[in-house]
């Protein structure tokens, strides 16, 4: 866990946290050592395989589930005050509003959801050539398909990868969101990465990783509430 989740979300202890696109759940087990109950789900067979195994090693409780994260909901019936989304997890989806609609279900009433996320704007570059090159849109609607020798959980392995993603801008992500009946507690960007994973990044006295000229953000950060069912009674006179 990073510093910005870490304040985004405050104490977590007692409470039920869905953990969306896990991975092999290093997050989801974070939580569950600080008290809170974690669910999460991850598409890859053999990330979930891992985390349930680390889950049993490290004696903890957290619960992982294997589904595409657009059908959460058909896998996971439960309720949570919490779902989480951190570093790289949007770009995989074509698009959002069934991401939200889900989130949305998944929420309880004065719950919220929060996401960390690499910013559009980063995405905008080709870092295949070098220097990198701006060469997507920052609205771009088609996919965006890269080959490159190594991994995203990898860089130095020889695997050539073949990635289809999309870039989602900050309106998109808010709209969806708002759409789905969250309402956007904040929006904010931040200049310094926990993550030196973009070309020519240099480390801050925090330990963090930033453009030396910090032209643009490297990150965004979303917090949405659900709001508490409001309860309308009429009250008659005689």
């Amino acid at each position: 866990m990073n510093n910005y989740e870490l304040k985004a979300l405050g104490d977590v202890s007692g409470k039920n946290i869905l953990h969306l696109q896990c991975h092999f759940g290093q997050d989801s087990l974070s939580f569950a050592r600080m008290g809170a109950k974690c669910t999460g789900v991850d598409i890859s067979e053999e990330g979930i395989k891992l985390a349930k195994q680390l889950n049993s090693e490290l004696n903890l409780d957290a619960n992982f589930v294997c589904c595409n994260v657009l059908d959460t909901s058909k896998f996971v019936s439960e309720k949570f005050d919490i779902v989480f989304s951190s570093y790289g997890t949007i770009g995989w989806l074509p698009e959002l509003k069934p991401w939200a609609k889900m989130i949305s279900e998944r929420l309880k009433p004065g719950g919220f959801f929060y996401i960390v996320e690499f910013h559009p704007i980063a995405w905008m570059f080709d870092y295949t050539v070098s220097p990198p090159i701006m060469k997507y849109g920052y609205q771009q609607k088609e996919a965006i398909y890269e080959e490159y020798e190594g991994t995203y959980a990898d860089a130095n392995s020889k695997m050539m990868s073949k990635e289809y993603g999309w870039n989602h801008s900050l309106g998109e992500v808010i709209s969806s969101l708002s759409e789905a009946g969250l309402q956007i507690e904040y929006l904010k960007e931040r200049d310094a990465s926990p993550y030196d994973i973009f070309p020519g990044l240099v480390k801050n006295d925090e330990g963090m990783f930033e453009l030396p000229s910090k032209i643009y953000p490297l990150l965004f950060e979303v917090k949405a509430n659900k709001k508490n069912r409001q309860i309308s009674s009429l009250h008659f006179f005689l």
